[in-house]
């Protein structure tokens, strides 16, 4: 692999992320338990990483603000239109796998 600046990097990070964000909202039939229980996180991981990063960054940003960017819309919203009730299957791998992060 050729060798990549900070900058070079950090610019396709960022294109990988908003390229999965997109790809997720467009998902919305992927259930979040369904990504945990698969790959270890979900939307909400990825907003409380987006949250964290900021604040890293000295920029405060709440929860809600957080996951509006991740999900395109406010979270309640997104839940009453696309979340279902997850089965006794997913409740139980979901116990058994739960990442600790």
């Amino acid at each position: 692999m050729a060798e990549q600046d900070d900058a070079t990097r950090t610019t396709l990070e960022a294109a990988v992320y908003r390229r999965l964000v997109a790809h997720l909202r467009e998902r919305s039939d992927v259930q979040n338990i369904d990504l945990m229980n698969l790959a270890g996180f979900c939307r909400n991981c990825l907003s409380n990483w987006y949250r964290e990063a900021a604040e890293a960054e000295g920029i405060a940003i709440d929860k809600d603000a957080s996951r509006e960017i991740v999900y395109g819309m406010p979270y309640d919203q997104w839940r009453a239109q696309h979340q279902r009730e997850a089965t006794d299957e997913q409740r139980a791998a979901f116990a058994q796998n739960k990442p600790d992060h």
